[in-house]
């Protein structure tokens, strides 16, 4: 047997080994199999990708947003030409279908389109005359060199929401993507060179919760952002702030879906399904929890049943609906859950540990798994699973399901199912989230919209992409000026006042 490919670092413009000699291994889902080894980065190696970034940002800052803007439309036109090859990468190192890598993908181009035109985001203003021959103006400058830290769960889509909005802004780089699909993060990098961002601008480390210290410690860094599991969200946050960063840290969720007597429970059932068991589950925006205001609960979990069972789980590669899960473990943690809410006395209404994947059988595998009279208490509604568990609870009026919701310590993402104005108008009132669809499942922002959740969701002030994004990544200046005629000279040392 050959052996297997090693997945290394990109520093400086250019593939790259590293000094550590620890690997971890990279599977395709769909086969259970190994593709690949990963490098995992020492500290000394995240120095390296640190200290090209930082010579790289003595030059980008001054580099003319005229310029920037052509390498992000020249990158934008890339990564659009070269969407499927991407697609390809993310289903076999993630295990998603193909369609919903290629989604993925569109969603990472909407954040580079909305890059391309940040010069105007990054206007200043300007105040004439503020006191007799003084003028005032703002204007906004690049923070110098910025991590980013991205989840597996999208290998293309959440360095997108990042990197474009930093580079665009005269910012430096070092992403750290997942140690589990590291491949699609060295593409980006490698397609950033080719459209013209000079070599050192943006720098791709492998590596796991070492790189992870390396980067909140290093006093060069000057911002962090993050996504991934609550936990470790806190931690991120706790430790970037302390070393004096600025730090965006998106944690997990436990999204609620509200379906009310009145909604379409045809259009409801099909949103539970697409967004309870796309990608696996493995969503931060995924809807875990249906909450059914009755008496419509028998019927709108009779309909659910029924179009689940109609889903073909297996190989991404082969036109089914839904892959497997990312690894072993976190599909036997999963499995774990399942048994747990079996254990706890819901009604396992489609269990998916039964599923007959269409793929080899040595892939990661657990089938859409739907449970009914599900309990707040339940460990399958208060944990997030990130997997295809969709809960169902009942609950007996519009005011009780509200209460429901707010009462988790998640507040990521929310939706409501109603025909009714009102009732939908109030909701978006009242639900402490930080993302609210009316009739849309997964209330994912435009580009040019910020995401980001409310309390345990969410650690630090300032979401992502859109408006927040370049506010992250951006400081504001102001600046008093006055050019004086030289009759107006002399010494005064009274203290400056308007006139």
């Amino acid at each position: 047997m050959s052996a297997l490919p090693t997945i290394g670092h990109f520093v400086d413009g250019k593939r790259v080994g590293g000094a550590s000699e620890r690997r971890g291994d990279v599977f395709d889902p769909a086969t259970g199999r190994r593709t690949g080894q990963v490098e995992l980065a020492s500290a000394a190696d995240v120095a390296v990708a640190v200290d090209a970034a930082e010579r790289a940002a003595r030059s980008w800052r001054d580099v003319s947003l005229a310029r920037r803007t052509a390498v992000l439309f020249a990158f934008r036109e890339l990564v659009h030409a070269r969407r499927d090859r991407l697609a390809e990468v993310i289903t076999a190192e993630h295990g998603k279908v193909l369609a919903d890598a290629a989604g993925e993908v569109q969603r990472g181009l909407e954040v580079i389109e909305y890059a391309c035109g940040l010069p105007s985001a990054l206007r200043g203003a300007f105040s004439e005359n503020v006191s007799s021959e003084v003028d005032s103006y703002t204007i906004r400058q690049p923070l110098g060199v910025v991590a980013v830290i991205s989840p597996f769960n999208f290998p293309v889509m959440v360095p997108l929401w990042f990197v474009p909005v930093a580079v665009a802004a005269g910012n430096t780089v070092v992403l750290k993507p997942s140690e589990k699909d590291p491949s699609a993060a060295l593409l980006l990098a490698e397609w950033f060179v080719e459209a013209g961002l000079p070599d050192g601008v943006l720098n791709v480390v492998n590596g796991d919760a070492e790189a992870v210290d390396a980067l909140l410690d290093h006093p060069v860094v000057r911002a962090v952002s993050f996504v991934g599991s609550t936990p470790v969200a806190r931690y991120v946050h706790q430790r970037g702030t302390a070393a004096g960063k600025r730090v965006q840290a998106l944690g997990g969720a436990k999204n609620h879906m509200v379906v009310l007597p009145d909604a379409d429970l045809d259009l409801a059932a099909d949103a539970a399904v697409n967004a309870g068991f796309g990608s696996a589950g493995e969503r931060c925006m995924a809807i875990s929890a249906l909450v059914a205001v009755e008496p419509i609960a028998d019927d709108l979990v009779a309909r659910i049943a029924e179009r689940v069972a109609g889903l073909r789980t297996g190989d991404g590669r082969r036109g089914c609906d839904m892959g497997p899960l990312v690894t072993a473990e976190h599909a036997a943690r999963v499995r774990g859950y399942v048994e747990a809410g079996v254990a706890a006395g819901a009604v396992p209404v489609v269990d998916g540990r039964q599923v007959e994947p269409d793929g080899d059988p040595g892939g990661f595998w657990l089938g859409p798994t739907l449970f009914d009279r599900v309990t707040p208490d339940m460990s399958i509604y208060t944990d997030e699973i990130f997997g295809p568990v969709l809960s169902v609870l009942r609950v007996g009026s519009y005011d009780e399901a509200v209460d429901l919701v707010n009462a988790s310590p998640y507040g990521n993402g929310t939706a409501i199912f109603t025909n009714d104005g009102g009732a939908a108008r109030r909701y978006q009132h009242e639900v402490e989230a930080g993302m609210v669809g009316i009739n849309v499942p997964i209330p994912v922002p435009m580009a040019y919209h910020s995401f980001g959740g409310w309390k345990s969701s969410l650690f630090g002030d300032l979401h992502a992409h859109g408006e927040d994004g370049v506010r992250f990544y951006t400081r504001g200046k102001v600046v008093t000026s006055r050019w004086l005629d030289p009759r107006h000279g002399g010494i005064n040392l009274g203290f400056p006042t308007q006139s």
